[in-house]
């Protein structure tokens, strides 16, 4: 669709074709599109139908808005006049002489907006720099309308100055109402902070702001390094408490993945012992299967084997059977035909012997009888007589015991010393018995007294002559003693 606006000489000019010149094409306005924004906004253009139409086009980063020499400003009406038109990077048609054009820039401005020395909320002065990033909206038609009335006819460099102030002012008004450790530790809420509230101040204007950052910020009072002082030795402090706690942590992590490890490594064991377990019972169960069933087939083989031999060996027997009743009937007739044969022959003479040889044995048998009977006789007399010549020796010696007894009983020491002079002899013979069996005797002295076999003689006499004293220490008898005593009666 196209739209066409004539004034009032072409009002005048069309309603008389012939006075007038060779009608210019008809313009067409078609949608324009803004290759860097992809809006859309039509465009609608005055034109007069006697004078010749030229067209101009504006750059996308610019916007074109024509209208004629005597236009009254935007904000007063006119009679007869047609509005501007503003144009975002398309093109216009312009009618020289009537309508002229101005241009505005809509390119992105980077401002570097530094705020000296202001104090904050506790009076602590301090600079700030913050980088905005601010353009004229060109998709926005009031934005653009309003941009257009106050920056027409301005330089890049003038309303960048202009935002900038703004973009100041706000700046100090919000750092007056923060403190230091607020700016400086929570920059993203100061940096939304401006960001809103120039924000609303600068779309009155036709400027949108794209975004706000803060750059730096610094003192001359030593202020933020004393923060940052306490901040470091905090953060030190942080990092020993942190690096000790990593280390003890990390041990206990190790530790832990030691014990993880030889846990698993138990259990990866007994795991193994149970599978290991589990194969050698399922290979002995197996085992035992196959060695079942091999024995129950061996068995059936011998059970069959048997079997067959035990039916082989009924058939053997059977005709051994058969071939046995046949020879027992043969020996049967041969044993009647001998029987016969010896009752004629043999029978009669032998019975005559038989009776001959029993009688000849009883004979014998009665005289060994007889003969043993006599020499158990023998024998039963032969004992009683050693019995009672036993018993009459043991009489005797009992006797003789009984009076030897009533004579030491009478005598008491004189017969305890004659049994000791009576034993005497014997003591001397077995205290020199080891002489006689000697074959060498080898005599040590210290060069004084006997030699040779006087000192072996004296060497005996001397035993012997303290046999008295050990006969005394053995039975408590002194012989010495005994000799001088009277003997005492009873």
């Amino acid at each position: 669709m196209a739209f066409k606006r004539l004034g009032p000489a072409g009002r005048a000019a069309a309603k008389s074709p012939a006075s007038a010149p060779p009608r210019a094409p008809e313009p067409l306005f078609p949608e324009s599109r803004n290759p860097a924004s992809g809006n859309r906004m039509l465009s609608y253009v005055a034109q007069s139908a006697i004078f010749p139409v030229c067209s101009r086009g504006a750059n996308p980063s610019s916007t074109v808005a024509t209208g004629h020499h005597s236009s009254l400003p935007p904000h007063r009406a006119g009679f007869c006049r047609s509005p501007p038109v503003m144009v975002a990077g398309g093109r216009v048609f312009v009618l020289p002489c009537i309508q002229q054009i101005q241009r505005i820039s809509l390119n992105t401005l980077t401002l570097n907006v530094k705020s000296e020395k202001v104090y904050t909320r506790h009076g602590v002065p301090i600079s700030v720099t913050g980088i905005a990033q601010v353009k004229i909206q060109g998709q926005n038609k009031e934005m653009l309308a309003a941009a257009c009335q106050m920056f027409l006819g301005k330089t890049e460099a003038e309303i960048a100055h202009i935002a900038l102030e703004t973009l100041e002012g706000h700046q100090r008004a919000i750092m007056a109402h923060m403190t230091v450790e607020e700016i400086y530790k929570d920059r993203q809420k100061f940096s939304e902070q401006v960001f809103k509230v120039a924000s609303s101040d600068l779309v009155n204007m036709g400027i949108s702001v794209v975004s706000y950052t803060l750059k730096d910020i610094h003192d001359d009072q030593d202020y933020l390094h004393s923060l940052g002082k306490a901040r470091t030795a905090q953060v030190q402090k942080d990092a020993r408490i942190g690096e000790a706690e990593a280390k003890r942590d990390a041990g206990i992590r190790e530790a832990k993945a030691k014990q993880e490890k030889v846990s698993a490594q138990y259990l990866s064991e007994i795991e193994m012992a149970k599978a290991q377990r589990d194969y050698e019972l399922k290979k002995a169960a197996y085992d035992i299967e196959v060695n079942t069933r091999r024995a129950q087939a061996d068995l059936a083989y011998q059970l069959q084997v048997a079997k067959t031999k035990q039916q082989i060996e009924e058939q053997r027997v059977q005709v051994q059977v058969v071939e046995r009743a046949q020879q027992v009937a043969v020996q049967e007739q041969e044993i009647a035909r001998r029987e016969k044969e010896l009752e004629a022959r043999v029978r009669k003479p032998a019975e005559a012997e038989r009776y001959k040889l029993e009688r000849l044995a009883a004979a014998e048998k009665s005289q060994l009888i007889m003969q043993a009977e006599a020499e158990a006789e023998s024998v039963r007399m032969r004992g009683e007589a050693e019995a009672f010549a036993v018993g009459a020796r043991a009489r005797a010696e009992a006797e003789q015991m009984a009076k030897k007894a009533e004579a030491f009983q009478l005598y008491q020491e004189a017969a305890q010393l004659d049994m000791l002079l009576e034993k005497l002899p014997q003591v001397a013979e077995e205290i020199s018995g080891p002489l006689t069996s000697a074959n060498k005797i080898t005599l040590v002295s210290s060069g004084s007294g006997a030699m040779g076999a006087a000192k072996v003689t004296g060497e005996v006499l001397d035993i012997l002559s303290r046999l008295p004293e050990s006969v005394e220490r053995l039975t408590g008898i002194s012989i010495s003693q005994v000799n001088h005593k009277p003997l005492r009666t009873a």
